[in-house]
């Protein structure tokens, strides 16, 4: 089941969750569902900035964030706003 969700059509861009495995993007900010959630991301590296490549979107989403390979639940990952790269 693949979701396809665009957070602003104009901007495009989308949640992690949303991402195919092998497609590549720019976090652009971590949207505060909880608090403690976003923290954690931070501290992992998950920030205005860092270059993602999700590698599994089933039964988790897996991810590079950087040179850090990552696993989060979709919940997580739908709180990710990425500007998926071109090509």
């Amino acid at each position: 089941m693949c979701s396809m969700r665009v957070v602003s059509g104009s901007s495009g861009l989308r949640t992690l969750s949303s991402l195919q495995p092998g497609e590549r993007g720019t976090v652009q900010r971590v949207h505060p569902h909880r608090g403690d959630r976003v923290e954690r991301l931070v501290v992992l590296g998950v920030t205005a900035g860092a270059a993602v490549t999700v590698l599994q979107t089933f039964p988790g989403i897996v991810f590079l964030c950087d040179q850090t390979e990552l696993a989060v639940e979709r919940a997580v990952a739908d709180t990710i706003l990425v500007q998926p790269s071109e090509g």
